[in-house]
């Protein structure tokens, strides 16, 4: 053993264990690199139309022809004195909302009877999902079957159940061709707010369900005070989705109707393609398409408001 001095052993810091930082160790690059596909398909898809129908709305634009000519708010002017387009503005707001009160209800009750434990409750929940899941386009052209004026189901049924005093024309009457389609609309919609609903429900704290049972409260008591006050934020949502929904919709009505009969059930999305597309008149068109955007605009905010404040207030 060496007498001197103990020598000094200086210690090499550790190595790093990962030397190189890769692409998904930087977030600030990952993150906007992982969005941007979503954001040119909004922009490419949703937003350059949106622009393109913004100005041809103001132009006297025709299909077939290149001229662009700048018209200003006339064409905004012409549908506030044409009385078509009235009546699809009427349509379109009457199957908004009472569409939608009929979709509440039916979700709100049928959420509650999923929310119950009974045999083949999986089973009901799948098929709830059949209407929302099935194309558009084959649900519509179903229920075109199901209101022919030949071969109704529903007639037939009426009829042997002997409460049916005359045949029913559905798509040949106005005011039965307007049932069939908010009937079409509630079928649709009524499972996607019922799911909502259910999640909702699944939120509420079990705790203060039992609480509202051992004080006593019975089912009306505990749906009106206990849970649709907890589920406002919920429903407030469902709501919205379903207006824009429903506001927005060109299939249901044109497969089922076309518009008919006699114009009479046009909303404002078929309406526009009557007059842009089929009657060429791009610019009057765009503006029938756009007329109702500020109004959905306003409606989104002040629900989501009342969704912010019922939820900050729960």
């Amino acid at each position: 053993m060496s007498s001197g001095p103990q020598a000094q052993v200086t210690l090499a810091p550790p190595a790093p264990v990962f030397a190189r930082r890769t692409l998904a160790d930087r977030e600030s690059v990952l993150g906007p690199l992982m969005l941007a596909p979503a954001l040119v398909y909004v922009i490419l898809l949703v937003g350059v139309p949106f622009v393109l129908a913004i100005l041809l709305s103001f132009s006297s634009a025709t299909a077939g022809s290149l001229d662009f000519n700048w018209v200003g708010l006339r064409n905004f002017t012409r549908l506030l004195s044409d009385p078509q387009f009235h009546r699809a503005l009427g349509n379109t707001l009457r199957f908004m909302l009472v569409s939608q009160v009929l979709v509440m209800v039916l979700a709100v009750t049928a959420a509650h009877v999923l929310d119950a434990a009974f045999v083949g409750k999986r089973l009901v929940r799948s098929l709830l999902l059949l209407p929302w899941a099935a194309p558009v386009a084959l649900a519509s052209m179903a229920w075109v079957w199901i209101f022919d004026s030949t071969f109704s189901v529903v007639n037939w049924t009426l009829k042997v159940l002997g409460l049916l005093p005359g045949w029913l024309y559905w798509f040949g009457e106005p005011g039965l061709a307007t049932v069939a389609i908010i009937t079409v609309h509630v079928w649709r919609m009524f499972p996607f707010a019922t799911v909502i609903v259910l999640a909702g429900m699944s939120a509420i704290p079990q705790d203060i369900r039992e609480a509202a049972v051992v004080d006593g409260a019975g089912f009306f008591r505990r749906l009106f005070h206990v849970n649709l006050p907890m589920l406002l934020p919920v429903v407030t949502v469902a709501v919205l989705f379903g207006v824009v929904f429903t506001a927005t919709d060109f299939s249901v009505v044109w497969l089922l109707t076309r518009g008919g009969p006699y114009n009479s059930t046009h909303v404002l999305a078929t309406l526009a393609f009557q007059r842009g597309i089929l009657g060429a008149n791009l610019g009057e068109g765009a503006a029938v398409a756009l007329f109702l955007l500020p109004v959905l605009l306003v409606a989104a905010v002040v629900m989501l408001r009342l969704a912010r404040r019922a939820e900050v207030g729960t």
